[in-house]
Order: structure tokens, then C-alpha cells, then sequence
């Protein structure tokens, strides 16, 4: 199993603070969204070759915002040194070095995107007036063929004034507003972000096995900063049940960069070894839709600290000798490093106080639900939506049922459920998949390493805690097409999936959040609550087979015009009257009749008789 311990880690940060690369960015205008980078490189006379960090460690896809990049200009001394970018290698820029030049200056300018253009992931907007998230893989270029463990860079930061910061990159000094961070590996330069702000604080989590925790706050105001202190609470909880869960720590302290603004991607959350990069709405520390609905967001970033940082995939990483952050990454294995990350927050949040049993199973049923009645399971396994995941990130949102989206995410929920349970039946709850965790991902604790791990390493370390052809379990749930969902773990948990006319708490916050009205499990359809744009339509579902498509405008319901109310109480009436929808595309209005006559129908768990109730189990606490 190739390794990358803490000793070397240690070794190759050692040589990293040699002679580091000097990056520094001006942010001091960041609140019009521009970052001004320079960067100091040692250099020798012949041809160079400078990469812009392309695959990005938890994004799994080629997606460094290199678009973002302007005003590039590299220079020696008073002269200005012609570069040429690659015409394959798109992330590259080739220049010649004259005689007698020992160093470079590049200089270049990013742009946050705004939050009217679309871009997600690596290239989402990381700025506002009030706020902003540094990403230094945004800010740096590195020698092709340089070792990201060993190269050593020292980064230098100049905040706008009055702005406060947070980050898990060690201060060396600290100077007004310029802070000047000890040097360090570009992995670990790169696995180091920082969140600062105008409207700022940090919750003192505690010290949890030796290691301190910390939650850095940034919002668009200060009323959104306010933190109640039963939540404040539930997140020391979710620190002390990790530490039950996995049984060791892989990270010095701890550090939760949490930023609220409906003005960056509202829902994006990226691991890294110390510190995660959690960003959700403005509000979500104050409302409860958005409390309940992205209550995981923290807990999932936190446990790829072990299930994705420490434990990796052999294909999601390098070993500096076959090449840094141009080496493509292969997912196939996704649905353990964020499959089994999901199942993780899914628990770890009930456990920790964040979500109620109701919650919980809520959530869990609206995730089996639309996992279920996919028209794509009949053409795409799972794992191809895993080995796909660079696509199908971007996919559009138009019949995702019949495409099937990064589903090994939710769908790993069922399967690691499914796992669980199975281990628990088997064993007569003498042991879980909690018993899995702490032999995979746990002892010893360190600081930030490294072990990666294949298919056999997975399937060895179950049948250490329960003997069981694991092999096949999930060759059954991820490689086979499978018409339906893997359901095991809930109806051998004591529950099962039905439908009836009454939406939970849970389905109500979820439309709130997502401003739509979700009618997939009756006629068919998403629409955008405001303006009646119908976002998706489900494939071989009562609206498509009466034509209507996604991307179409709904006008009006049975002769009158659509609100969401009156589309709610049509669709409820369908029982004993026809539905009738006018709908504009383009600049042509057609009347659809739908053939339904089955009333509102929403997802819910209902609880089988006689039998134990095994997710209860699951969700109980361990602290």
C-alpha cells in the first residue's frame, strides 16, 4: 500500500523552507473583486516550463480557474521576458531564461468571478464587498515537474483594512494589515485557504485530544454572525464525536473557514487536511430552513479530514514523481472518498444535536426517494457516474433523472447504510461500521499525512470487523445496473420508503431553500417558485409524457394564472379532476392535459412493525 507517513511529510516540509517561492497577494481590493499576485521564482538560463494548478484536490476534476488569470507579466529585473502558453497543455506557459538571470518576478492579476456567472467549484465567486476566501491554488504558478511536497513557498497576505482573518497556515508575523505566513510545502500551501472579512468572528471550539478547534465566521453582516449557543454547543459535539467515531486525529488544530453570503456559491464545501471551506447563505445561522437543509455542510468537510485527506484514493493523488497537480485523477472510487464521507455527516450530524432523529430520517428519505425512480439506473452504474465525475460536475440540470448526476454521493449514503446495518445484523450489534472507521482511518493520531488505499484495502479492513463477501456487496450496488436504489440498509433498519399527500418539515425547508416546488413524485416536475420556469422534467414521468420539457415557462394551471399555491391545489385535486398546464416555449403557448389522476405525493419513512429499530442505533450518540 504506498504510503506517505508523517515522517516524510516532516522531511519534505523541512525542504520545503529551504529557499522558498515568495507569493504575495494584495487583497485590498477584493471587494471589487480583483487580487493582485506577484511572485518571486529562482531561475536558471535555458527554457522553463510554469504550470497554473490545474486538478484540484477535491474538486476531482481538471478545474483551476485559469480563465481568471489576467495581466500576466513575467520579468527580469527591468525586462520583460516573453512567455508562450502551450497549445495543448492549456495550463502551462513556456519562456526562455536569458544569461546571467537568477530570479523572476510574475506578476498577474485574479478575478473572483461575480455571482451572476455561473462558474462552481474551483472557479466560483470567492469575493463580495464585505468578504472574501483565498484559494491559493488561484494565486500560484510552480516549476513542471517540481515536487509539490518539497517546493517550498512562503506566502505573504495584505488584507483591506479593518478586515479580520482565519486560516490554519501558521503566522510568522503580522503587520497591520499585511500578514507574512511561515513557509511551507506547495501541498500544504494549497491545502491551507483563508477566509477574511469586514464582519467577522471565531468560536473557540475547545481542545479536543490535544488538538484545538476552531470556527472562523465571515459574513455580509454582523446580525449573521450570531451564533446561538445550543449551536455553538452542538458543534463542540461534533467535535468529540469524531473523535469517537475514528478514534485518533490527523491534524494539528482544526479550523472551520465558514462563510455566509448569498453573493459566493451558497452551497460549496471543499475538505483539507486542518481546515475547511464551508460557504452557505447569509442566513443560515438564523433561519431555520436553511439550518435544517445544509445542516450536514460542516460535518462532511470536517470528516474528509480522515476519509479523503489522510485515507485517499491511489488514483486522487500524487507522489511528486509522477507529476503535481497536471496528473489527471481517477474517480472510480469515489463513492468510499465522498459516498462514504456523506453516510459520515448524515450520522455525525443527529449524533452531534445539529439535526433531530426526525430530520435525519426525513433527509434519508428524500435521498432514497429521488435516487429510486431514476430512469437513468436503467443504462449508467453507479461507479460511472464516479469515473465520470469531471463531466458530469458541470452537467446541466434538464432530465438529470435520465442523465444521473454525481450520484455516488447520495447514493453512497444507501450503500454505507446498507454496510452498516449488514455488519450490525451480522454480528448481533457487537460491532458497525463505527468499528470500520476507527481501524481504517484512525490510530495512529498525526499531523496532516497520507495513506492511500484501493478496492482490496476497503473490502480487507470490513472483513477484519465482519467476515462477508464485501466484494460482491458492492460490485452488486456500484458496478451492476440496477433498477432501483439499494434499500437494504433502511428496510433491514426497521423503516421503509412510502408516499402520501403530506410534504415533512424537512421537504417544505428544502423547496424553501432551492426556491422551487419540488412535484417530482406526482406529476413529474420542478418548477422555480417565483416565475414558473419549470427546471426539470423526470423522464417517462406524467408531465414529459404529455410533452412538456424542461426549460419551459408555466403560464397558468386549469385556465388560471400559475402561483404556486394554485399549481399545489391542482395537482392535490387530480384525484377527482383532470390537470390542465399552459405552458410558453419561446415565444409559442401550448395547453398540456396530463394523464394523473394520483394527488399530491411526497416521500416519508415509515417505521416497520415488530422490527428493532436499527437507525435509532446509528444516530445515537457515542460522546
Amino acid at each position: 500500500m504506498p504510503v506517505r507517513p508523517l515522517l516524510l511529510l516532516v522531511l519534505a516540509s523541512t525542504l520545503a523552507a529551504q529557499n522558498p517561492i515568495r507569493v504575495r497577494v494584495d487583497a485590498t481590493d477584493a471587494p471589487q473583486r480583483i487580487f493582485h499576485v506577484q511572485i518571486d521564482l529562482q531561475a536558471a538560463q535555458g527554457p522553463v516550463t510554469l504550470l497554473y494548478p490545474q486538478w484540484i484536490p477535491g474538486d476531482h476534476a481538471p478545474d483551476g480557474p485559469i480563465l481568471q488569470v489576467v495581466g500576466l507579466h513575467i520579468s527580469a529585473g527591468e525586462k520583460e521576458i516573453p512567455w508562450r502558453r502551450d497549445d495543448v497543455e492549456m495550463f502551462a506557459y513556456h519562456l526562455d531564461v536569458p544569461a546571467g538571470v537568477a530570479s523572476l518576478l510574475v506578476r498577474f492579476d485574479f478575478i473572483s468571478p461575480p455571482d451572476t456567472g455561473g462558474a462552481v467549484y474551483a472557479s466560483s465567486p470567492s469575493a463580495t464587498r464585505e468578504l472574501a476566501i483565498l484559494n491559493w491554488n488561484q494565486f500560484v504558478l510552480y516549476p513542471k515537474g517540481a515536487n509539490p511536497d518539497t517546493l517550498g513557498y512562503q506566502a505573504v497576505l495584505q488584507l483591506p483594512d479593518g478586515w479580520k482573518y482565519g486560516t490554519a497556515l501558521p503566522e510568522a508575523s503580522h503587520n497591520g494589515a499585511e500578514i507574512e505566513f511561515k513557509p511551507c510545502s506547495l501541498t500544504t500551501l494549497i491545502d491551507s485557504p483563508v477566509l477574511a472579512g469586514r464582519h467577522f468572528r471565531t468560536i473557540d471550539l475547545g481542545v479536543a485530544d490535544g488538538r484545538p478547534h476552531f470556527i472562523h465566521i465571515a459574513a455580509d453582516s454582523d446580525r449573521a454572525l450570531e451564533m446561538e449557543p445550543a449551536t455553538v454547543t452542538a458543534y463542540k459535539n461534533l467535535v468529540a464525536e469524531t473523535g469517537a467515531l475514528f478514534g485518533a486525529r490527523h491534524y494539528v488544530d482544526y479550523h472551520f473557514l465558514l462563510t455566509l453570503s448569498d453573493h459566493v456559491s451558497p452551497e460549496f464545501g471543499l475538505e483539507h487536511h486542518e481546515s475547511s471551506d464551508d460557504r452557505t447563505v447569509e442566513r443560515f445561522l438564523l433561519d431555520d430552513a436553511p439550518r435544517s437543509v445544509n445542516a450536514t455542510l460542516l460535518a462532511h468537510e470536517f470528516a474528509h479530514s480522515w476519509n479523503g485527506k489522510y485515507r485517499r484514493p491511489e488514483g486522487l493523488t500524487y507522489d511528486g514523481r509522477d507529476g503535481g497537480y497536471d496528473k489527471p485523477m481517477k474517480g472510480e472510487l469515489l463513492w468510499v472518498y465522498e459516498g462514504l464521507t456523506e453516510y459520515l455527516d448524515q450520522i455525525l450530524t443527529p449524533r452531534s444535536g445539529l439535526w433531530t432523529a426526525d430530520e435525519f430520517r426525513d433527509s434519508l428519505a428524500l435521498t432514497a426517494a429521488a435516487l429510486d425512480t431514476q430512469a437513468g439506473r436503467k443504462w449508467r452504474p453507479l461507479e460511472d457516474t464516479a469515473v465520470g465525475a469531471q463531466l458530469l460536475y458541470y452537467a446541466p440540470d434538464d432530465y438529470a433523472d435520465y442523465r444521473r448526476g454525481v450520484d455516488y454521493y447520495p447514493e453512497g449514503v444507501l450503500i454505507w447504510l446498507d454496510a452498516d446495518v449488514t455488519i450490525r445484523r451480522l454480528s448481533k450489534g457487537k460491532h458497525s461500521l463505527d468499528d470500520f472507521c476507527r481501524a481504517f482511518h484512525g490510530k495512529p493520531s498525526t499531523g496532516p499525512a497520507m495513506k492511500t488505499y484501493r478496492f482490496e484495502d476497503v473490502v480487507a479492513a470490513l472483513n477484519a470487523v465482519q467476515p462477508y463477501d464485501w466484494a460482491k456487496f458492492f460490485r452488486d450496488r456500484v458496478v451492476a445496473v440496477t433498477p432501483h436504489a439499494p434499500l437494504g440498509g433502511i428496510e433491514n433498519g426497521g423503516w421503509k420508503l412510502t408516499y402520501d399527500g403530506t410534504r415533512s418539515d424537512f421537504y417544505k425547508n428544502n423547496e424553501e431553500v432551492r426556491k422551487m416546488v419540488d412535484l417530482t413524485y406526482s406529476i413529474g416536475i420542478k418548477v422555480k417558485e417565483d416565475d414558473g420556469t419549470v427546471t426539470d422534467v423526470v423522464h417517462g414521468g406524467p408531465a414529459q409524457k404529455a410533452g412538456i420539457s424542461p426549460a419551459v415557462k408555466l403560464i397558468a394551471v386549469n385556465g388560471r394564472q400559475y402561483t404556486s399555491t394554485v399549481l399545489r391545489e391542482a395537482v392535490k385535486a387530480t384525484t377527482s379532476a383532470p390537470l390542465e398546464l399552459l405552458i410558453k416555449t419561446g415565444e409559442f403557448y401550448e395547453t398540456h392535459r396530463l394523464d394523473y389522476r394520483g394527488g399530491e405525493r411526497y416521500p416519508h419513512l415509515t417505521q416497520t412493525s415488530g422490527q428493532d429499530d436499527v437507525l435509532a442505533k446509528i444516530i445515537a450518540p457515542n460522546r
